[in-house]
């Protein structure tokens, strides 16, 4: 991140083409059915960016939700005025496929079937094969929220059926902030010319950027581009996906291991439990405090989330980025310190 290429410069060209070309291979893609599209921007830019670039004039989108990210695809149609219809399942179990399957046979005006493949309001692993299956025998567009598993989690564009597939720089890949990316299957993106509701999250006017000069159409995060590219350059030398995969899983077995030795109850099942992030409860020992205990890991360089659920009081601690084994037990060793500290003994009262 400390060079500093201008947006023209030919070796930042460069640095762009080699990163869209590394994202395809990580993808198991080729270029000639795939394209690979940075967007500036948040990963919520990049979701954006396909519902506001991809959906045909009376199109209409199904969203699969079970979370606050599957939500916020909910609000994001709204906010563009593009017709929608949601099935939704609890915040602790998976969609189901049939019921996708049933809500597509109800309504033959649904073209796009959207859903989060980690959602991170719980931790929990939805099953994108399964329903882009459903997606697929219908005829309908696919399009999988893959933000925090992509980089870790072994995703088959063709057996799930995926037209459209985001992520983000800042997430597994373990990069820094700073924009988005879309994995689009170039044949449904082809057929988007025109439909585009946004001028900056045109996606069909962003690849024939690419194609063209190799340049963003407007101006690029050059540093964080270049971070990303060193970081792909570290994801390949440590054994690619299924190796980041196994430390993110590591790190999650031992978190939980050590969570549950000290009476801590997490909300999912472990058969649907993700390596990226889990829920834990807020005990009910009135001597704990989230605001209190999250100062207090705080203060110890230990940052931790609040709980997103809708139905019980939580907290969620991720087990992915530049952190092994060995952080995570001195996670666990200052969760250990507070608990004696406030004198909360998690066996005796849960």
């Amino acid at each position: 991140m400390q060079r500093d290429l201008g947006s023209r410069d030919q070796r930042f060209i460069e640095t762009v083409a080699r990163v869209r070309a590394r994202l395809l291979s990580i993808a198991g893609a080729d270029d000639e059915r795939y394209a690979s599209i940075p967007v500036q921007g948040a990963g919520t830019f990049g979701i954006e960016s396909v519902f506001a670039s991809c959906t045909p004039p009376g199109g209409k989108w199904l969203i699969v939700s079970n979370g606050a990210y599957g939500e916020r695809m909910v609000r994001m149609l709204d906010m563009l005025a593009v017709p929608y219809a949601v099935t939704r399942s609890p915040e602790n179990r998976p969609p189901d496929a049939t019921a996708v399957a049933s809500a597509l046979d109800a309504d033959s005006r649904i073209t796009h079937v959207a859903i989060v493949h980690c959602e991170t309001t719980t931790g929990i692993m939805n099953d994108i094969e399964a329903v882009g299956r459903v997606a697929q025998q219908r005829d309908r567009r696919y399009f999988v929220d893959a933000m925090s598993s992509f980089g870790a989690i072994e995703i088959d564009l063709e057996a799930c059926g995926i037209d459209y597939l985001v992520s983000s720089s800042n997430k597994c890949i373990e990069g820094v902030p700073g924009f988005s990316f879309v994995i689009a299957r170039r044949a449904a993106l082809a057929s988007t010319r025109g439909w585009a509701r946004s001028l900056s999250l045109d996606l069909q006017s962003s690849l024939e950027g690419f194609e063209k000069n190799g340049q963003f159409r407007f101006t690029p995060p050059t540093h964080a581009i270049l971070a990303f590219d060193q970081a792909l350059t570290e994801l390949l030398d440590e054994g690619g996906v299924a190796a980041r995969g196994a430390r993110y899983r590591h790190n999650r077995e031992v978190l939980h291991r050590g969570m549950t030795a000290m009476g801590f109850r997490g909300y999912l099942e472990e058969s649907v439990q993700g390596p990226i992030i889990s829920t834990y409860l807020l005990p009910a020992d009135d001597a704990f405090e989230f605001d209190d205990f999250y100062d207090y890991l705080s203060s110890r360089d230990l940052v931790i989330y609040p709980g997103k659920l809708t139905q019980a009081p939580s907290f969620r601690i991720g087990t992915i980025g530049r952190i092994t084994a060995e952080n995570v037990e001195r996670l666990l060793g200052a969760i250990e310190d507070y608990l004696v500290e406030r004198g909360i003994d998690l066996q005796n009262h849960g």
